[in-house]
């Protein structure tokens, strides 16, 4: 009698450059808008409070 064995493919996952640029991105623009929001410059933070209000963001 023979015994056969088998083994399973290996299973490698292959992110596209593409993909981790806009995650990336994402992350950085999220970031900025909600932190922005907290900044002392005048001029900053009411261009990201009406960025904010500009996507439906309630912030008050």
């Amino acid at each position: 009698m023979q015994t056969k064995t088998t083994a399973a493919p290996a299973v490698t996952v292959v992110i596209d450059e593409t993909v981790k640029a806009r995650v990336l991105a994402l992350i950085f623009g999220a970031v900025i808008l909600f932190s922005v929001g907290f900044a002392y410059s005048t001029p900053v933070h009411n261009a990201a409070h009406d960025t904010r209000h500009t996507l439906a963001f309630p912030c008050h």
